[in-house]
Order: structure tokens, then C-alpha cells, then sequence
């Protein structure tokens, strides 16, 4: 079949991709059994607020609580509380509602359930520095972080042992069972991962974090260097008994989503190749990976034989060269593939955010072909120097090649789709 409009066509994965992490589906099929008690709905990130709307449609009972998104990202509930924060950077929002998710556990009993609602993002949404430290450290820590070019598991070590909520420590709070429902935007889809585990506790220590900061070069001050240093900062144990009766479900995934959008291309004819769901690594290095297997695919008609589309997940990073840029890693992955496609007729690429918003800018993510490069020149702009920049984000809106389409409710993750025709 030829595909003769080759945008659409990669939009209709993304759409099928991000369908598939719908998280009705996922939450119908792990509905725990009604408590003696109160049933509780906690939660944090980016698709959390359509999580708990779609968690008061399948719950039969009462229900309450409250859960924290992005600013933008709420949606209309009857009985649990939205509350929006800032991400990627926290804010007092996000500081204020972490505080009210701890107290509501903390004043629960056995006979109550508690239905924890976590997906990505969640990290940001739930500042909650150790004493000794403030709002302020944990901006700087975030700001530091999303910088340095550390993949998000070796972030999120770093979070959850200067934090008071994070690496299990909510569901440590409670008398209450917990259960947690997790959409998973983490390569490899380890719960504990995903948020930094407000919930679900994993096996890594404070001296982890301490050398993550030396081999990333991380400048944070002294009272956060003395905090890690002390056992203060030791997060709960996945085999400390209080967790005995907690439970946690990974209801959607990049995996699922890749899965759905290859059903979706050959629906329509074409081949597909799903590569992994679980990439990580600088942005612009990924995309020349990608780039490559695609220019030997249209050249050679290997490792696949076209038309074929390529398919890709996970959570690449951006290292900052500059400041003043804008862009997320999609961005920086589509430029870096863009110059890397430079004039191979039979390329088209999209790469974007499932949540539907690349870094801190208001588009998903963007769309590439071979000629993006010609009409960049043709506006008046250095590719290059955008990219050394990481300035994607005005790259593409300057030529009209943003993906846009708005918070989707969900968070797989990265979503990266080449064809090659």
C-alpha cells in the first residue's frame, strides 16, 4: 500500500498508541475488593486527574480523595479532589498538596483501602524536602536534574532520598492497605520508578544517590550533602513488613502502546518494526541510531524491507549546552534526525510525548522529513546552531511542523515513529 500522506499516517499511531494507555481499561481490570472502611483515592502526575474520573465511573460505592496533576491538566470529578501544580519544576501548589496527601493517610485505619492513582510526572507534582531543606533546594535540585542529562531511573534515586514523600514513604504512612494503580512512563516499567514511588518502595540507598550526584557533577548544597550522608535519608525497605499488605499494578505501558500503534500501521498496509520500548541515552545520539537503521532501510532494504514504519519508546534526555532554548527531548530527537535525513527522499518522522506535551512548551512533540532541513534554511535559520542550542521548539514552530494536540490524559512516555516508504 503507499501512503500517501505520510503525517496522517503517523499521527493515526500516535492516536492508537495513546488510546491503548486509556486508563479505564487498565483500572476495570484491577479494581480491588471494597473495604470495611473508607475508600481513599490519593495520586499524582500528569494523567492522574483523568485516572480518578475514570476511576469514579467503575467504582461502585463511596469514594474520595484527591489527587495532584500539571497546571491545565485537571478535568471534571464528583467526588475526588483535583489540584493542580507545576511541572517539570515543583511549586508551592505541589508542595501544599503533598503535605494533604500525607495527612489524609496518615488519619486512615486497617479497615480502609486506599487507592493510590500514579503515573508520570508525579516526581515534580510532590515536593516535600527533609527537614533542613526548602521548596527553593528541591526547584534547584529538579532544575539540576532535568540538566544534566541523567536518565530518569537515576533521577528519581535522587528524589526519593531527599524527599519525605517519595521511595515509598506515602504508603509507609498509613495504617490503611494500599493498592496502586500505575501508569508507567519508566524503560523496563519498574514501579518503583514511576513518580519516584510515592507508593512502592525499591532497593536503592542513599549511597546510590550520593554517587549519582558525583558522576553527574551536581552542585547542591551542603544541607542536602549532609542529609544523604546521614541514615536520615534511608528510604523504606521493599521487605519492611509495612508494606505487607500493599499491592501495585502497572495498568498501562509504552509496551502496550507500541503494540497498538503496529496493529494500527498494518491495518493500514504498512509493515512494522517495533525497535524497543524501553530507549534511553541523549536525545540527539538516539536519533542518529535512528537515522542510521532508517537510511540503510532505504538504501539497502536492511535490517527491514521497505515500506516499512519504525517504532520506539522509552525516555531519552537532553543535556543543556546553553540556556534560553526551548524544546523537550522529542523536539531534540526529530532536529537531530532531521539533519540526519537531510535530503533521503522516503523518510517522514514523528516523535512526541504521549502526555501530549514535550518539556516545558506546549506541543507534543514534531514532525520531520527529509526537506525540513531545506525549509529551515529557507526561513532564515542555522539547523545546527538550533540544535546546539536546544532551541527545537522555535526550529519547528518557525516552519509550521509542531505536533500539537493538547494534554491526553495518559503517560507512556517518548513515542517515536519512522517511515520509510
Amino acid at each position: 500500500m503507499t501512503i500517501t500522506a505520510p503525517r496522517d499516517f503517523l499521527k493515526s499511531l500516535f492516536d492508537a498508541a495513546v488510546r491503548a494507555a486509556d486508563p479505564l481499561t487498565g483500572i476495570k481490570s484491577h479494581l480491588p475488593e471494597k473495604p470495611q472502611g473508607r475508600t481513599v483515592v490519593i495520586g499524582a502526575g500528569k494523567g492522574a486527574a483523568q485516572m480518578a474520573r475514570a476511576l469514579e465511573s467503575a467504582w461502585a460505592g463511596p469514594i474520595e480523595g484527591l489527587v495532584v496533576t500539571r497546571y491545565g491538566y485537571g478535568c471534571e470529578t464528583r467526588f475526588i479532589e483535583i489540584i493542580e501544580a507545576a511541572h517539570p519544576v515543583p511549586d508551592a501548589a505541589g508542595f501544599a498538596a503533598a503535605r494533604r496527601l500525607m495527612e489524609t493517610v496518615n488519619r486512615l485505619t486497617e479497615d480502609d483501602l486506599v487507592i493510590a492513582l500514579i503515573c508520570g510526572g508525579g516526581s515534580a507534582l510532590l515536593p516535600a524536602p527533609p527537614e533542613g531543606l526548602t521548596l527553593k533546594n528541591e526547584i534547584a535540585l529538579n532544575e539540576m536534574l532535568l540538566a544534566s542529562g541523567a536518565p530518569i531511573s537515576a533521577m528519581n534515586v535522587v528524589r526519593k532520598h531527599l524527599s519525605t514523600i517519595k521511595g515509598g514513604r506515602l504508603a509507609a504512612a498509613t495504617k490503611a492497605r494500599v493498592v496502586s494503580l500505575i501508569v508507567s512512563d519508566i524503560p523496563g516499567d519498574n514501579p518503583a520508578h514511576v513518580a519516584s514511588g510515592p507508593t512502592v518502595p525499591d532497593g536503592s540507598t542513599r549511597h546510590e544517590a550520593l554517587e549519582i550526584i558525583r558522576q553527574y557533577g551536581l552542585q547542591l548544597p551542603q544541607a542536602a550533602l549532609d542529609h544523604l550522608n546521614s541514615p536520615k535519608a534511608d528510604a523504606p525497605r521493599p521487605d519492611d513488613p509495612v508494606f505487607l499488605r500493599h499491592e501495585h499494578h502497572i495498568i498501562a505501558s509504552a509496551g502496550v502502546s507500541l503494540a497498538a500503534a503496529a496493529a494500527e500501521a498494518e491495518s493500514q498496509g504498512i509493515t512494522p518494526a517495533i525497535l524497543s520500548d524501553a530507549i534511553e541515552g541523549e536525545s540527539r545520539d538516539v536519533a542518529l541510531v535512528h537515522a542510521a537503521i532508517a537510511r540503510e532501510v532505504l538504501g539497502r532494504n536492511r535490517p527491514f524491507s521497505k515500506p516499512v514504519v519504525l517504532l520506539s519508546g522509552g525516555e531519552t534526555t537532553v543535556t543543556l549546552k546553553a540556556k534560553g532554548g526551548k524544546g523537550g527531548r522529542n523536539g531534540e530527537f526529530t532536529l537531530a534526525m532531521a539533519l540526519a535525513i537531510d535530503g533521503q527522499d522516503g523518510i517522514a518522522v514523528l516523535a512526541a510525548d504521549t502526555d501530549g506535551i514535550d518539556g516545558s512548551e506546549d506541543n507534543a512533540g514534531a514532525f520531520a522529513d527529509d526537506g525540513t532541513v531545506k525549509r529551515l534554511r529557507a526561513a532564515g535559520l542555522d539547523p545546527r546552531r538550533l540544535l546546539d542550542g536546544n532551541d527545537s521548539y522555535s526550529a519547528f514552530k518557525a516552519i509550521g511542523d509542531l505536533f500539537e494536540t493538547g494534554p491526553t490524559g495518559t503517560n507512556v512516555n517518548d513515542f517515536r515513529a519512522i517511515l520509510i516508504r
